[in-house]
């Protein structure tokens, strides 16, 4: 790693810090109103599904929902199998076995 690798990563750590962690010591003192703290329950799942939507519905830049379309048959049977037995490791394993066998019956 070079010395200029390593001071961009320094002011990246840097920049990181420096933006959340006022914003966290602020919070930490003060006693938020009951809707905001029931407000950010929801954060988890609202970015959790900007990162993962896009990645089922997106390739190359265009829509892709239809039925060959491996990653969004397995997101669906996961988010199906998650709904019903809230387990995560068996969400885990079926949606990937579905993902696995889906891409090598369509050959995508």
């Amino acid at each position: 790693m070079s010395e200029r690798e390593l001071l961009l990563i320094v002011g990246m750590m840097a920049v990181t810090f420096g933006v959340r962690y006022p914003v966290l010591a602020l919070v930490g003192r003060l006693q938020l109103p009951r809707p905001v703290i029931r407000a950010l329950r929801y954060v988890p799942v609202a970015v959790l599904t900007a990162i993962i939507v896009p990645e089922l519905v997106l390739h190359g830049g265009t829509w892709n929902v239809r039925l060959d379309n491996a990653y969004l048959v397995a997101g669906i049977v996961s988010i199906l199998i998650s709904w019903r037995t809230k387990n995560l490791l068996l969400t885990i394993v079926i949606g990937m076995g579905v993902f696995l066998v889906w891409r090598a019956l369509t050959g995508m």
